[in-house]
């Protein structure tokens, strides 16, 4: 700054007070020999009483501590917790998917595996139940989240 004033200077020493007070706060990576990578989903099914649609939240955790986490309200009404759940679980994967290929290429200079993605949604417990749930006809369809689910993900049985 070519000009600083007294009220910068109230700025400075404001963050230098809150570093010092917080010095012991962090995110801390559990160490392991495999790099764990996992996601959560979660929908709430009409959440928002005035025009009742929902809202998707995840959170990506990297060695047990958050690297990612968001909440969107979905764009339109959801006619089910499936259904409210599917979107929810799109919107994770698509952002997993990122933060999976950063970690690769990442992982690729030091010449070490890149880990599998692996993302809970908060219904069935996992992606992997919840599709197969639906291939099996106990959800109803809901359209192309669910087939955004199926074209990125295998489903196990």
């Amino acid at each position: 700054m070519e000009n600083p004033q007294e009220e910068h200077w109230v700025a400075v020493k404001r963050i230098f007070r809150y570093l010092q007070g917080t010095k012991t706060h962090g995110i801390c990576f559990k160490p392991g020999n495999k790099i764990d990578f996992r996601g959560y989903s979660d929908a709430d099914w009409a959440g928002d009483l005035a025009d009742r649609k929902s809202t998707s939240g995840y959170t990506f955790m990297l060695m047990g501590a958050p690297v990612s986490w968001g909440s969107k309200k979905q764009s339109s009404v959801s006619l089910s917790t499936s259904e409210a759940e599917y979107i929810a679980l799109s919107l994770a994967i698509q952002e997993g998917k990122w933060i999976h290929r950063l970690l690769c290429e990442i992982l690729a200079a030091t010449n070490e595996a890149g880990p599998e993605l692996k993302i809970r949604d908060g219904r069935y417990g996992s992606w992997t139940r919840s599709l197969y749930e639906a291939e099996g006809g106990t959800s109803q369809t809901v359209g192309p989240e669910r087939r955004h689910l199926r074209g990125r993900m295998k489903i196990r049985k």
